[in-house]
């Protein structure tokens, strides 16, 4: 009889210790499951850390560049900075070429891009894309003395310089254009000047600041297109939270007047619509 008590008091002890040990791993799990949905969730990753990864190019004035000092600056550099502010954490930019700003996104090296990204359909179908920030009509860019172009239709044929996944470069082939491959806007201009390309399209803010900054170069504006293009920060698809917070922090700044402040500082009037 008193074999068998201590038999049954010893399985009491087991199934405790049982029962200890399965609590005690729910509670780690749980620990885990919270580490693992803050990894999953962009947003509470980025405010965990602190800082909001972006990719941009650094060479696009007035958008994103270096002044004379060499800091990082522009329209959408402020803007950038203004949104992060909203969300609670520090911006930290990160640079590299335009064509391979979406491998960087995609490889999560950035959280995400701001750098006058135009909102388009096909890019909609593997990107997510904040309220628009930004619209401007695209341009056509000749030297000064060029009398042969003074419209789209008339580069079927010539040398356009353009980023090679911009919407620029598509609208330049939707002209028949011949595409000569470039890392920005600056390097465009260089081969326009230097005789290798007939032509070059992009935004008209962009060109605009340029000849406002370089009065004697030998450029022209020759023709405007009737669309006008939006942009927007971009992110990875199935970072809903972190979107709808930069939209959320988007919306105060403009019904604060930070975002005129800025649009006025870099284009003198406000670029929204």
């Amino acid at each position: 009889m008193k074999n068998k008590i201590l038999s049954l008091f010893a399985l009491v002890l087991l199934a405790g210790t049982v029962l200890s040990a399965c609590g005690t791993n729910d509670n780690n799990a749980g620990t885990g499951d919270t580490a693992e949905n803050n990894q999953d969730n962009l947003l509470a990753k980025v405010q965990e850390e602190g800082e909001l990864l972006i990719g941009t190019e650094g060479t696009y004035p007035p958008f994103t560049f270096h002044d004379d000092s060499g800091k990082l600056t522009g329209f959408d550099v402020e803007l950038a900075e203004a949104i992060a502010e909203k969300l609670g954490v520090e911006a930290k930019f990160m640079e590299t070429q335009w064509d391979a700003m979406f491998a960087g996104l995609d490889s999560k090296r950035f959280d995400m891009i701001a750098n006058q990204v135009g909102i388009r359909d096909d890019r909609k179908e593997k990107y997510d894309f904040s309220d628009h920030y930004i619209s401007s009509a695209a341009v056509l860019v000749t030297k000064e003395d060029n009398t042969e172009i003074n419209g789209f239709e008339d580069i079927e044929g010539k040398k356009s310089a353009q980023s090679l996944t911009s919407n620029y470069a598509d609208l330049a082939r939707e002209y028949n254009a011949e595409i000569e491959g470039v890392e920005g806007f600056n390097q465009a201009i260089e081969l326009l000047n230097s005789n290798r390309v007939d032509v070059t399209i992009n935004d008209k803010l962009s060109v605009l600041d340029f000849q406002k900054n370089r009065p004697n170069a030998a450029i022209k504006i020759a023709a405007e297109h009737e669309n006008a293009a939006q942009s927007g920060f971009m992110f990875r698809q199935g970072n809903e939270e972190l979107v709808e917070a930069v939209n959320k922090a988007l919306a105060e700044i403009i019904e604060e007047g930070t975002y005129d402040e800025i649009s006025e500082k870099w284009f003198g009037e406000n670029v929204l619509n």
